[in-house]
Protein backbone atom coordinates (compact mmCIF):
# COMPACT_ATOMS: atom_id res chain seq x y z
CA UNK A 1 0.00 0.00 0.00
CA UNK A 2 1.15 3.54 -1.24
CA UNK A 3 0.08 6.10 1.64
CA UNK A 4 0.29 9.59 0.73
CA UNK A 5 0.85 12.50 3.04
CA UNK A 6 -1.90 13.48 5.22
CA UNK A 7 -3.78 16.68 4.96
CA UNK A 8 -5.62 17.76 8.51
CA UNK A 9 -8.95 20.15 8.94
CA UNK A 10 -10.81 20.64 11.62
CA UNK A 11 -9.36 17.87 13.90
CA UNK A 12 -9.77 15.21 10.83
CA UNK A 13 -6.93 13.78 8.89
CA UNK A 14 -7.51 13.02 5.66
CA UNK A 15 -4.75 10.64 3.37
CA UNK A 16 -5.00 9.22 0.17
CA UNK A 17 -3.89 5.88 -0.94
CA UNK A 18 -3.62 2.98 -3.66
CA UNK A 19 -3.30 -0.61 -3.47
CA UNK A 20 -2.10 -1.79 -7.29
CA UNK A 21 -4.26 0.01 -9.14
CA UNK A 22 -7.13 0.57 -6.47
CA UNK A 23 -7.04 3.87 -4.97
CA UNK A 24 -8.44 4.77 -2.12
CA UNK A 25 -9.66 7.32 1.17
CA UNK A 26 -8.57 7.24 4.54
CA UNK A 27 -10.03 9.27 7.54
CA UNK A 28 -9.62 9.19 11.25
CA UNK A 29 -8.71 11.45 14.26
CA UNK A 30 -5.67 13.47 13.54
CA UNK A 31 -2.94 11.94 16.06
CA UNK A 32 -4.94 8.89 16.31
CA UNK A 33 -3.58 5.67 18.46
CA UNK A 34 -4.83 2.30 19.36
CA UNK A 35 -7.21 0.50 18.38
CA UNK A 36 -10.76 1.82 17.16
CA UNK A 37 -13.64 1.13 15.09
CA UNK A 38 -12.44 1.38 11.09
CA UNK A 39 -16.28 1.47 8.90
CA UNK A 40 -15.66 0.67 4.89
CA UNK A 41 -17.87 3.16 3.03
CA UNK A 42 -19.13 1.55 -0.12
CA UNK A 43 -19.92 4.29 -2.76
CA UNK A 44 -23.60 3.74 -5.08
CA UNK A 45 -23.67 3.27 -8.68
CA UNK A 46 -22.08 6.59 -10.22
CA UNK A 47 -20.30 7.72 -7.76
CA UNK A 48 -16.88 7.42 -6.19
CA UNK A 49 -14.57 7.60 -3.27
CA UNK A 50 -14.95 10.86 -2.76
CA UNK A 51 -18.22 12.14 -3.42
CA UNK A 52 -19.82 15.20 -0.99
CA UNK A 53 -22.79 12.76 0.36
CA UNK A 54 -19.44 9.98 1.19
CA UNK A 55 -17.14 12.34 2.76
CA UNK A 56 -19.75 14.00 4.95
CA UNK A 57 -20.35 10.58 5.88
CA UNK A 58 -17.22 9.74 6.58
CA UNK A 59 -15.86 13.43 8.52
CA UNK A 60 -19.54 12.82 11.23
CA UNK A 61 -17.79 9.02 11.91
CA UNK A 62 -14.54 10.93 12.98
CA UNK A 63 -16.18 13.89 14.10
CA UNK A 64 -18.62 12.12 16.26
CA UNK A 65 -17.70 8.87 16.95
CA UNK A 66 -14.11 8.77 16.84
CA UNK A 67 -14.03 6.11 14.31
CA UNK A 68 -11.52 5.76 11.49
CA UNK A 69 -13.02 5.42 7.94
CA UNK A 70 -12.06 4.19 4.55
CA UNK A 71 -13.46 4.38 0.99
CA UNK A 72 -12.44 3.20 -2.11
CA UNK A 73 -13.12 3.99 -5.80
CA UNK A 74 -15.60 0.61 -7.19
CA UNK A 75 -13.98 -0.73 -10.49
CA UNK A 76 -14.73 1.35 -13.37
CA UNK A 77 -15.28 4.50 -10.88
CA UNK A 78 -13.59 7.49 -9.82
CA UNK A 79 -10.15 7.48 -11.14
CA UNK A 80 -10.11 3.65 -12.04
CA UNK A 81 -10.50 2.96 -16.01
CA UNK A 82 -13.89 3.06 -17.19
CA UNK A 83 -15.08 -0.10 -18.70
CA UNK A 84 -16.39 0.12 -22.91
CA UNK A 85 -19.75 0.17 -23.18
CA UNK A 86 -20.76 1.79 -19.13
CA UNK A 87 -21.75 5.02 -20.49
CA UNK A 88 -23.80 3.30 -23.16
CA UNK A 89 -25.35 0.73 -20.27
CA UNK A 90 -26.47 3.89 -18.12
CA UNK A 91 -28.23 5.50 -21.43
CA UNK A 92 -29.83 2.43 -22.22
CA UNK A 93 -31.35 2.27 -18.76
CA UNK A 94 -32.35 5.71 -19.06
CA UNK A 95 -34.02 5.31 -22.46
CA UNK A 96 -35.83 2.12 -20.66
CA UNK A 97 -36.79 4.14 -17.38
CA UNK A 98 -38.17 7.00 -19.51
CA UNK A 99 -40.33 4.88 -21.56
CA UNK A 100 -41.89 3.33 -18.22
CA UNK A 101 -39.89 -0.17 -18.10
CA UNK A 102 -38.36 -1.81 -15.35
CA UNK A 103 -34.44 -1.63 -14.61
CA UNK A 104 -34.24 -3.54 -11.22
CA UNK A 105 -33.32 -6.73 -12.51
CA UNK A 106 -31.04 -4.98 -15.28
CA UNK A 107 -29.54 -2.86 -13.05
CA UNK A 108 -28.68 -5.47 -10.37
CA UNK A 109 -27.27 -7.60 -12.88
CA UNK A 110 -24.47 -5.25 -13.57
CA UNK A 111 -23.97 -4.55 -10.34
CA UNK A 112 -23.37 -8.01 -9.27
CA UNK A 113 -20.92 -7.95 -12.10
CA UNK A 114 -19.01 -5.23 -10.48
CA UNK A 115 -19.39 -6.46 -6.80
CA UNK A 116 -17.71 -9.64 -8.00
CA UNK A 117 -15.06 -7.60 -8.95
CA UNK A 118 -14.90 -5.04 -6.44
CA UNK A 119 -15.16 -7.64 -3.17
CA UNK A 120 -11.79 -9.08 -3.63
CA UNK A 121 -10.32 -5.08 -3.87
CA UNK A 122 -11.99 -4.65 -0.48
CA UNK A 123 -10.15 -7.59 1.36
CA UNK A 124 -6.92 -6.98 0.51
CA UNK A 125 -7.48 -3.33 1.03
CA UNK A 126 -8.50 -4.40 4.54
CA UNK A 127 -5.78 -6.67 4.43
CA UNK A 128 -3.29 -3.71 4.17
CA UNK A 129 -5.00 -1.10 6.41
CA UNK A 130 -5.29 -3.65 9.59
CA UNK A 131 -3.08 -2.51 12.28
CA UNK A 132 -2.16 0.90 11.07
CA UNK A 133 -2.39 3.45 13.80
CA UNK A 134 -4.97 5.96 11.28
CA UNK A 135 -6.85 3.19 10.32
CA UNK A 136 -7.74 2.19 14.42
CA UNK A 137 -4.84 -0.32 14.54
CA UNK A 138 -6.61 -3.29 14.31
CA UNK A 139 -9.96 -2.62 16.21
CA UNK A 140 -13.44 -3.97 15.15
CA UNK A 141 -14.33 -3.02 11.34
CA UNK A 142 -18.11 -1.95 10.32
CA UNK A 143 -19.41 -1.30 7.03
CA UNK A 144 -21.94 1.11 5.60
CA UNK A 145 -23.40 1.30 2.00
CA UNK A 146 -26.53 1.87 -0.03
CA UNK A 147 -27.42 0.90 -3.19
CA UNK A 148 -24.81 -0.44 -5.49
CA UNK A 149 -22.54 -0.05 -1.58
CA UNK A 150 -24.97 -2.95 -0.36
CA UNK A 151 -24.71 -4.72 -3.70
CA UNK A 152 -20.80 -4.67 -2.65
CA UNK A 153 -21.31 -4.93 0.90
CA UNK A 154 -23.28 -7.67 1.71
CA UNK A 155 -21.24 -10.37 -0.38
CA UNK A 156 -18.10 -8.35 1.42
CA UNK A 157 -19.68 -9.08 5.19
CA UNK A 158 -20.77 -12.94 3.63
CA UNK A 159 -16.73 -13.17 2.83
CA UNK A 160 -15.13 -11.29 5.44
CA UNK A 161 -15.37 -12.06 9.08
CA UNK A 162 -13.66 -8.87 10.32
CA UNK A 163 -16.85 -6.84 9.55
CA UNK A 164 -19.10 -7.20 13.10
CA UNK A 165 -21.95 -4.88 12.00
CA UNK A 166 -23.26 -3.33 8.33
CA UNK A 167 -25.51 -0.39 7.08
CA UNK A 168 -27.07 -1.46 4.07
CA UNK A 169 -30.44 -0.61 1.68
CA UNK A 170 -31.76 0.31 -1.16
CA UNK A 171 -30.99 -2.92 -3.25
CA UNK A 172 -32.98 -5.68 -3.83
CA UNK A 173 -32.47 -9.66 -3.47
CA UNK A 174 -29.83 -9.23 -7.15
CA UNK A 175 -29.98 -10.59 -10.38
CA UNK A 176 -31.72 -14.36 -9.73
CA UNK A 177 -31.75 -13.80 -5.63
CA UNK A 178 -27.65 -13.64 -5.66
CA UNK A 179 -27.52 -11.03 -2.87
CA UNK A 180 -30.38 -12.91 -0.81
CA UNK A 181 -28.23 -15.93 -0.83
CA UNK A 182 -25.22 -13.68 0.45
CA UNK A 183 -27.44 -12.05 3.35
CA UNK A 184 -28.79 -15.04 4.61
CA UNK A 185 -25.31 -16.16 5.78
CA UNK A 186 -25.13 -13.42 7.59
CA UNK A 187 -25.01 -13.18 11.75
CA UNK A 188 -23.93 -9.41 11.81
CA UNK A 189 -26.08 -6.89 13.39
CA UNK A 190 -27.62 -5.26 10.27
CA UNK A 191 -29.77 -1.93 9.97
CA UNK A 192 -31.51 -1.54 6.37
CA UNK A 193 -32.32 1.28 4.65
CA UNK A 194 -35.59 1.10 2.57
CA UNK A 195 -37.30 4.42 0.73
CA UNK A 196 -40.83 3.88 0.19
CA UNK A 197 -41.26 5.29 -3.24
CA UNK A 198 -38.22 4.32 -4.68
CA UNK A 199 -38.08 4.41 -8.33
CA UNK A 200 -35.56 1.85 -9.36
CA UNK A 201 -35.63 -0.82 -6.90
CA UNK A 202 -39.64 -2.08 -6.47
CA UNK A 203 -40.38 -2.44 -3.21
CA UNK A 204 -41.13 -5.22 -2.53
CA UNK A 205 -37.81 -6.69 -3.29
CA UNK A 206 -35.96 -4.19 -0.42
CA UNK A 207 -38.21 -5.76 1.56
CA UNK A 208 -37.60 -9.68 0.33
CA UNK A 209 -33.90 -8.42 0.59
CA UNK A 210 -34.12 -7.27 4.20
CA UNK A 211 -36.45 -10.47 4.78
CA UNK A 212 -33.47 -12.65 3.59
CA UNK A 213 -30.93 -11.77 5.99
CA UNK A 214 -29.83 -14.07 8.64
CA UNK A 215 -28.85 -11.53 11.16
CA UNK A 216 -31.13 -12.33 14.32
CA UNK A 217 -30.52 -8.76 15.06
CA UNK A 218 -31.76 -6.82 12.07
CA UNK A 219 -33.87 -3.41 12.07
CA UNK A 220 -36.02 -2.03 9.15
CA UNK A 221 -35.66 1.94 8.84
CA UNK A 222 -38.01 3.19 6.35
CA UNK A 223 -38.87 6.28 4.80
CA UNK A 224 -40.96 7.77 2.09
CA UNK A 225 -39.51 9.38 -0.77
CA UNK A 226 -37.17 8.01 -3.87
CA UNK A 227 -33.61 6.73 -3.84
CA UNK A 228 -31.80 9.14 -3.43
CA UNK A 229 -34.14 11.05 -0.69
CA UNK A 230 -32.95 9.26 2.81
CA UNK A 231 -33.37 11.36 5.20
CA UNK A 232 -30.22 13.24 7.04
CA UNK A 233 -31.18 12.17 10.24
CA UNK A 234 -30.82 8.75 8.78
CA UNK A 235 -27.03 9.51 9.74
CA UNK A 236 -27.61 9.77 13.01
CA UNK A 237 -29.33 6.40 13.39
CA UNK A 238 -26.33 4.95 11.42
CA UNK A 239 -23.66 6.40 13.60
CA UNK A 240 -26.02 5.53 16.92
CA UNK A 241 -26.16 1.68 15.96
CA UNK A 242 -22.60 1.25 14.55
CA UNK A 243 -21.27 2.87 18.18
CA UNK A 244 -23.68 0.52 19.85
CA UNK A 245 -22.72 -2.48 18.20
CA UNK A 246 -18.48 -1.66 17.56
CA UNK A 247 -18.22 0.70 20.62
CA UNK A 248 -16.58 4.51 19.94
Amino acid sequence: MRLRTATTSDGISEQDFSLDDVPGVLWSPAGATGPRPLILLGHGGGQHKRGPGLVNRARRLVARCGFAAASIDMPGSGDRPRPPGEDRFWDEVRTRRAQGEAVADQVAEHFGELAARAVPDWKAVLDALTGLEAAGAGGPVGYWGVSLGTMIGVPLAAAEPRIEASVFGLAGPGYRGALAGAAAQLRIPVEFLLQWDDELIPRDDALALFAAFGSPDKTLHANPGRHHDVPEFELDNSERFLTRHLGS
